[in-house]
């Protein structure tokens, strides 16, 4: 089917990092009751810290917030409140990583250094922006000849008047972008608008002051020259016209970012194609292919929301982060020598603006005696905190989460309630066709149905869950593998657990006809023998040719495999008795040094002798060679403290690549070369680390995006640079499900779960923060016998990566027909999370291996390693431009597509710092098709899903 531009809303539109959810100081601390401090590390660098103890968006979700200030930017992180447990200052800073200190940490109770810490905030960077725009005519082939137009065409004023309002300088009080706005001297007009919060200045090069006799035109270049993202227009005159434009062309040291836009007439259409310096980090959102847009609202989103997301990548460029890191560094010493005296002064004087309490509660009671002069200096803090954050709001420079993209859609992680109703504590689960297999605490394992929702009233058509096992069965782990018939799960803790392993047929047999409850006496046949003691398991995530299961039993590693039965003569798999047992063989043992908490299967490039094992313990992160039982060490946590929580394999090209999540950290690490005898663990320019907010007891990896579940959030960014996108406030938050679609539980109503974002409500109001005498108000408790009922929510996979699955895909293990959401349409799989999630296979209509070939050929195309059609000449040529700036460093990237190119870099040291992002798949099957169905039926979620395109590309730069 052929592709269409603009006829459907984008889903994966997003600001990166946006304000409203990373300027914590702003909306949570200030004019708010809290607590800051001061100290100096083990290397005498001075540090400070607040602490807030507040309401996730008015959730009934107390947590406290922190932030560390530190001259190598600010950390900033959430911890869970307990009405019964206080949390010391050390406690806090322990979680940050900062246990050893010159000087321990003293409270500052000047009211005026909320002041001071705003400023420290805002070295961030600009709420607002200013762009340039130039207008070039086509055969233009100089700056001095674009900068010479005096005036613009038909075409480009109504494209400046698509980007905002003709506002008159004289006198404007807005947002100004370094404009004259008292004696013109920068021109009468300009271009301005808001969106979503952000005020955006654009300096049109046709509005500033045009001069005859100055050729450069240096007043123009003065204003455009220095803004770090330009917008180039030009009009296109047919289809097949290439662009004559190249980066090259402007001389400026400053602009990162060209945005080349060019008009067609004849269809009315817009066609956008970025460049960027190599130094810029990858950004978002991906172009289409062909990156043409014929709804122009649509094209004018897009191109806001990525020019945005560029100017705060190039941020982040050497560049920038040595100059901001400068900045903030002399800002905190030249604080910390005006508090210097105070902290030889005798604590609680009058003349002592700090206090001893620094390893005290966050938060304390005060004796009686002195608890109306610390309600007299609250007040106080609180007026000056208020008064200093309306003067900033009126400034302009307040990071609002005003809503203006004048789109109303569905975002892709928003959730649908799945069961309402249910009453029991949930261990685990896993989906089965559209159903949902969960193991619970002290009622066995339930099948619970899906609601047809096709149906026009499906309230009256819920099916109480059905039990498959008792509660003998105590299930602490499962995997419900359709395709080879298998249902695996971990049962019993300590000495009494062991693997079952049972065939779904049989399962369902016994649900058709009524037989009665599967206990743990009549499994005896199901139950692999050899692997009593089994605390944890892993399988392999694809397997073609045959399913690899590792048992850790204390420090020992159990290898079992199990070939595949031959298909019978209808084509289904043969099953010569009602157990599995029998196909399953013991390879051999490997003893660890420790026992494992973690583990995470690595599927080798040949699977000869090249699979490995990547193991969590103590410390670290190992990977364990399957045939040899070599250990070789992959990364070191350094921290006193280490919770790990989950390895997630993003194998490709004859590489691995593995994200380990651990702590507030979430780090990618490459193995290469991947051979499985000796494979090489060394730093690599394509690793990388970021930070949650909030430490994550679960990840789910759903390309493009990555999940992390904490104790109330779900955290969601970007899988390829980390950055945030969005935080849900979920309270009494567990994630249950995520190999295919991602089920979580949640003690909130079905209106209020992950629809409550945090951004719907900041602009409203931030949260009110408790003080030291008015304790967070929590819901009532049940009464006696009273059982409160857990509500079970979906996120649809296809939802998440719907852009990206509707081009046609094949997967190379499995030949499938991939289509959209509907009842009839089993949900679809997604890479591994956790030690108690890890993926299985491509046992639904989406497998691993294509999610894999999706991040493969997005990969290529952020290279610009794929051409599009007809342009090829201007591409090869690009290509051997950008081999020049590179060939110092063979494996630099240089972004050479159509949709998107990558500028030469102007130094070689910054080579790096481009290739960190790229290894997230195989790149062996990004050329392999799939047909998609000419019709699919209805779509049966509210989410409208597009239909294929065929020749989509995602290119993030």
């Amino acid at each position: 089917m052929d592709y269409t531009p603009g006829i459907w809303r984008r889903t994966d539109v997003h600001l990166e990092n946006p304000e409203y959810h990373t300027r914590w100081f702003f909306k949570y601390f200030l004019g708010k009751v809290h607590q800051n401090y001061i100290g100096t590390d083990a290397e005498k660098n001075p540090f400070y810290l607040s602490v807030v103890l507040s309401d996730q968006n008015n959730q009934r979700v107390p947590q406290y917030r922190a932030i560390l200030w530190r001259k190598t930017g600010t950390l900033k992180i959430s911890l869970p409140y307990s009405p019964t447990k206080t949390l010391s200052v050390k406690s806090i800073l322990s979680a940050m990583n900062l246990d050893r200190f010159e000087k321990g940490p003293r409270e500052i109770l000047n009211p005026e250094i909320q002041k001071d810490l705003l400023v420290l905030e805002e070295q961030e960077g600009s709420v607002n922006f200013k762009f340039g725009v130039l207008y070039a005519k086509d055969g233009q082939l100089t700056d001095d000849e674009m900068f010479s137009n005096e005036t613009g065409s038909e075409s480009f004023d109504k494209f400046i008047n698509l980007l905002g309002d003709t506002i008159s300088l004289q006198g404007w009080a807005g947002y100004r972008g370094g404009l004259d706005t008292k004696n013109d001297t920068t021109g009468m007009n300009s271009i301005y608008t808001v969106y979503q919060g952000h005020e955006l200045m654009f300096h049109v090069s046709t509005m500033l002051p045009y001069s005859k006799e100055n050729k450069q035109q240096v007043e123009r270049k003065r204003h455009i020259g220095n803004d770090i993202v330009t917008i180039v227009f030009q009009f296109q005159e047919g289809e097949d016209t290439s662009p004559s434009f190249k980066p090259s062309m402007i001389r400026s040291h400053f602009t990162h970012i060209f945005a080349l836009v060019r008009y067609n007439s004849q269809n009315d259409s817009y066609r956008l194609k970025i460049f960027s310096e190599e130094s810029v980090p990858l950004f978002g959102p991906p172009l289409p292919s062909p990156p043409v847009f014929t709804d122009h609202q649509e094209f004018r989103d897009f191109l806001l929301v990525k020019l945005i997301n560029g100017e705060k990548a190039t941020l982040e460029t050497p560049t920038f982060a040595q100059k901001r890191q400068r900045t903030l560094d002399m800002l905190i010493r030249s604080l910390y020598q005006d508090l210097i005296p105070d902290l030889h002064k005798v604590p609680f004087s009058p003349q002592n603006m700090l206090n001893r309490r620094s390893f005290s509660d966050v938060l304390p009671e005060s004796p009686k005696s002195a608890r109306k002069k610390e309600e007299a200096r609250q007040a106080e803090f609180v007026r000056i905190g208020q008064a200093l954050k309306l003067k900033t709001i009126v400034r302009g420079d307040a990071p609002t989460s005003l809503v203006t993209t004048g789109l109303c859609r569905k975002e892709p992680w928003e959730s649908q309630s799945f069961c309402s109703t249910f009453s029991y504590e949930t261990v685990c689960a896993d989906s089965w066709g559209q159903s949902l297999l969960v193991a619970t605490e002290a009622a066995g394992v339930m099948m619970i149905d899906a609601v047809d929702p096709l149906l026009s009233n499906p309230d009256a058509q819920v099916l109480p869950p059905v039990q498959v096992f008792d509660k003998t069965m105590v299930v602490k782990q499962m995997h419900v593998l359709e395709p080879q018939d298998l249902l695996i799960t971990r049962t019993d803790k300590g000495k009494d657990a062991r693997l079952y392993v049972f065939r779904l047929n049989m399962l369902k047999r016994g649900l058709e006809e009524r037989q009665l409850v599967r206990t743990k006496c009549d499994s005896r046949e199901n139950k692999l023998e050899k692997t009593k003691g089994c605390h944890l398991y892993s399988i392999n995530t694809h397997h073609g040719s045959e399913l690899r299961i590792v048992a850790a039993i204390r420090n020992k590693l159990l290898l079992i495999t199990r070939k595949q039965p031959r298909p019978d003569g209808m084509g289904t798999l043969a099953a010569t008795t009602d157990s599995p047992v029998d196909q399953f063989q013991y390879i051999r043992e490997i003893c660890l040094c420790e026992t494992p908490v973690v583990m995470a299967l690595v599927d080798g490039p040949t699977g000869e002798n090249d699979n490995m094992i990547c193991v969590a313990y103590k410390h670290q992160f190992d990977l364990i060679n399957e045939s040899t039982g070599d250990a070789y060490r992959l990364h070191h946590v350094d921290a006193n403290r280490v919770n790990f929580v989950a390895a997630i394999d993003v194998y490709e090209d004859g590489e691995a690549g593995l994200l380990l999540c651990y702590n507030y950290i979430c780090s990618y690490k490459k193995v290469c070369p991947f051979n499985g005898s000796t494979p090489m663990i060394q730093s690599n320019a394509s690793d990388f680390h970021f930070s949650w907010n909030q430490m994550p007891n679960a990840i789910v990896c759903a390309f493009p995006y990555i999940l992390a579940f904490t104790t109330d959030s779900i955290e969601i960014r970007l899988v390829v640079n980390g950055n945030l996108v969005y935080t849900a406030v979920v309270p009494e938050l567990q994630l249950t499900a995520s190999r295919s679609d991602i089920y979580f539980v949640s003690s909130a109503p079905v209106n209020s779960a992950s629809n409550c974002s945090s951004r719907d409500t900041s602009s409203q109001s931030s949260p009110q923060t408790p003080t030291g005498y008015e304790m967070p108000v929590f819901p009532s408790p049940l009464g006696d016998g009273e059982a409160q009922c857990k509500h079970i929510f979906k996120i649809p996979l296809s939802n998440l990566v719907g852009r990206s699955i509707e081009r046609p895909l094949k997967s190379p293990l499995v030949n499938k027909v991939v289509t959209g959401l509907t009842a009839q349409v089993p949900s679809m799989c997604v890479a591994p999370a956790g030690p108690l999630m890890q993926g299985a296979s491509h046992t639904l209509s989406l497998s691993r291996m294509e999610i894999k070939e999706i991040a493969s050929r997005t990969r290529k195309e952020l290279l610009g390693l794929t051409e599009e059609p007809g342009g090829k000449s201007g591409t090869v040529k690009q290509r051997k431009m950008s081999k020049k700036t590179t060939e110092e460093e063979p494996k630099a990237r240089a972004l050479t597509s159509t949709g998107s190119d990558r500028m030469g870099s102007k130094s070689a040291n910054t080579d790096s710092d481009v290739q960190r992002h790229c290894s997230f798949s195989s790149d062996d099957a990004a050329q392999e098709k799939a047909v998609l169905p000419e019709e699919s039926p209805p779509l049966a979620s509210p989410f409208n899903l597009s239909t294929s395109f065929d020749d989509d590309v995602l290119d993030l730069k």
